[in-house]
């Protein structure tokens, strides 16, 4: 995760387990139809990354990315990317 998920986990902020869950599981959260397909069609061929939205409340949006090569999923925030 990166430092501005980290510091709103560490506040009590943020829980992030439960979005982490549902990218996990295939729920992309808050995207487009055409996102959710380009997801689903990446999740198959295991050749592109893929890309989740959650909005947690009023104010805060996370995202989780799953590079291509699934090496590495990274939450953060949309202002650190």
């Amino acid at each position: 995760m990166t430092n501005g998920v980290e510091n709103l986990v560490v506040t009590g902020r943020l829980n992030p387990s439960p979005y982490l869950h549902r990218h996990l599981s295939g729920d992309w959260g808050d995207l487009s139809e055409d996102d959710w397909r380009l997801n689903d069609a990446a999740l198959k061929s295991g050749e592109d990354r893929l890309f989740s939205s959650y909005q947690v409340d009023t104010n805060l949006k996370l995202w989780i990315i799953t590079e291509w090569d699934r090496s590495v999923t990274t939450l953060l925030l949309p202002s650190e990317y």
